[in-house]
């Protein structure tokens, strides 16, 4: 990509449709959207990180960048003090791309961003930066799967690995628990593309993934989520996609004041979620174990589809 092809896409931000909430204020004359992001990049954390999947994680660790603020408003958000609360500091592309090096030197296995979604122009730079410093390792693109197409389209060619969520199949409900309008149909069109792009994934002698798509699907209580319609969206791609199903979801930041949401998800709610993709015919079903107590394991499994009625 020119040095014309990157003002193109910080053209984006003169009045921001980096992603489909399209709020269209100048970014680049400090305006601020409702992601709260403006024209610089802001980290909170960059390490190593063991609690991905396996196949991102693998022995050595992925390397994690985690952006700061968030361009969805999630009741339950986990990391709320960094997607709300903006907790991070300021990085430049040139500064994170050094980091970047220095993960790969550390024998990370991939660079992993973390919600990288806002800030969409800024990691493209850095992306063609670190690719000029020698990064060999893969790119993860982890996102919540709130993506403009467009966005995605100009990231071609720069990303080895989506890690999208897929986290609602009904636009109410994503209104009422995330803030956002018309998150089915982009989240679909997000999926698409991305698979286009990279396809079922790939990995290397060792279970670590090289490329491709591993999708997540976050199982809510009372169904929230539409688990089903989700799944079946996905089968419609393909049923070879990798399906990371996870049980973790624990009530924390406002979802207490949800009726639906303030409680934990049931073993019975997440086994009806791994039945479903398994009778949709998914091949490739990561699961998480479930405890009875109030802590959830971490590590994920794969499904084994002839074990589960």
């Amino acid at each position: 990509m020119s040095t014309k092809s990157i003002e193109k896409v910080y053209d984006l931000l003169k009045a921001c449709t980096v992603c489909p909430r399209k709020c269209k204020v100048d970014r680049l004359k400090g305006g601020v959207g409702v992601c709260r992001a403006g024209l610089g990049l802001k980290v909170a954390s960059i390490g190593p990180h063991f609690g991905e999947e396996p196949m991102i994680s693998g022995s050595r660790g992925s390397g994690a960048i985690f952006f700061s603020n968030c361009n969805l408003a999630c009741v339950y958000c986990q990391n709320y003090q960094i997607s709300q609360e903006g907790k991070g500091e300021a990085i430049s592309p040139e500064e994170l791309a050094e980091k970047m090096i220095a993960l790969q030197a550390q024998g990370c296995h991939n660079i992993n961003l973390v919600s990288p979604t806002h800030y969409g122009p800024q990691v493209i730079e850095t992306l063609l930066l670190v690719k000029q410093k020698g990064l060999k390792i893969p790119v993860v693109y982890n996102s919540n799967g709130y993506e403009s197409v467009e966005m995605l389209q100009m990231f071609e060619g720069l990303i080895d690995i989506y890690l999208p969520d897929v986290k609602y199949a009904d636009d109410a409900l994503a209104f009422q628990y995330s803030g956002i309008n018309g998150y089915v149909a982009a989240n679909r069109a997000a999926i698409t593309e991305m698979y286009r792009q990279v396809r079922n994934l790939e990995m290397d002698n060792d279970g670590v993934a090289l490329k491709g798509m591993l999708v997540r699907h976050l199982v809510l209580p009372e169904d929230v989520a539409g688990t089903g319609r989700s799944l079946e969206f996905l089968a419609s791609v393909s049923k070879d996609i990798w399906l990371s199903l996870m049980s973790q979801y624990h009530p924390r930041y406002k979802a207490a004041q949800y009726g639906s949401l303030k409680r934990k998800l049931t073993p019975e709610e997440y086994k009806r979620a791994l039945d479903a993709a398994i009778k949709l015919g998914f091949e490739n079903i990561l699961g998480q174990e479930m405890e009875s107590s109030d802590q959830y394991l971490p590590d994920f499994e794969k499904a084994n589809p002839f074990e589960s009625n």
